[in-house]
């Protein structure tokens, strides 16, 4: 549903360029890029301690030797908040894999089997596997609990995520989080600038946000609202109400911000993007 030319070459031309940094041999797949990342920043960590044995291990590890965190072609993490990481550069939380990495525990992987399975269903399995190879689970929540969850532009392919027992809403989440790795992705591949000081008003943030910020959002809960359509009436018990909130927002939300979404794209100088986000933006719309 969401491939589109260049991206996964530039996911390899990126993969290769940190392979030859590192020293190793990383493959081509999705999961080597996202992998790559974690490996580059933690070797750069660890060069900063002078952390000579940690240092070694980034510039060896391959995905192969991963195989024991992975659920076929995804890593499914459960990282403690203590073992989080922030930079100097954000305060926004990450976890980057490293040689005392566990995998996450059995209940774990079958939410996220089941929440694969489900994305996959309904047309969003690809985008996960591609964009969101690496997902890491955090706080177990209710459903009347705020869920939490990003992306780095930094760590290409990984999601941070809080999570519930119901694997509808938590593919739902990880459509959200790939949708915003693939639109980095897709400007990287086509060589998209978007100007900073031009901003639209964003009704989920609720206030001004530049292009790049508003294009995001709309591309993001686009997909969310797609997947949620075609998933509702297969789901039973409290998730119903749950994510039929969602859409109701979803369709407010659009309603205020339909006005600027023309003007926005109109930065997008790729037009196979401009026409993929613009798109998917009109089958939500036309979906409630």
């Amino acid at each position: 549903m969401v491939a589109l030319s260049g991206i996964a070459d530039h996911q390899r031309q990126r993969t290769s360029s940190i392979a030859a940094v590192l020293g190793n041999r990383l493959g081509s797949s999705a999961l080597d890029y996202a992998v790559a990342h974690h490996l580059l920043e933690g070797a750069e960590h660890a060069a900063r301690a002078r952390d000579a044995d940690c240092l070694a291990w980034y510039r060896r590890t391959t995905v192969r030797d991963l195989t024991h965190l992975s659920a076929g072609p995804h890593i499914v993490l459960s990282p403690r908040h203590v073992d989080l990481l922030r930079s100097e550069i954000s305060e926004t939380a990450y976890y980057l894999v490293g040689p005392d990495t566990s995998p996450a525990p059995p209940e774990a992987l079958a939410l996220v089997r089941a929440a694969l399975a489900s994305a996959t269903e309904h047309g969003f399995g690809t985008l996960l596997t591609q964009h969101a190879p690496v997902i890491c689970l955090l706080d177990h929540r209710q459903l009347d609990e705020t869920l939490h969850s990003w992306t780095l532009t930094r760590l290409p392919g990984t999601v941070f995520t809080d999570y519930t027992a119901h694997p509808e809403v938590l593919a739902r989440d990880l459509i959200h989080e790939a949708s915003h790795n693939w639109l980095n992705d897709a400007l990287a591949a086509h060589d998209v600038r978007l100007p900073a000081d031009v901003t639209f008003f964003s009704p989920w943030r609720g206030t001004p946000r530049p292009v790049y910020g508003f294009l995001h959002a709309c591309w993001a809960f686009s997909l969310t609202v797609l997947y949620v359509r075609r998933t509702r009436h297969s789901v039973t018990g409290p998730a119903v109400p749950f994510l039929d909130a969602h859409l109701r927002q979803q369709e407010d939300q659009f309603a205020s911000a339909l006005d600027s979404l023309t003007e926005a794209l109109s930065y997008v100088s790729a037009d196979a993007l401009r026409d993929r986000v613009s798109h998917a933006v009109s089958k939500a719309i036309d979906s409630a």
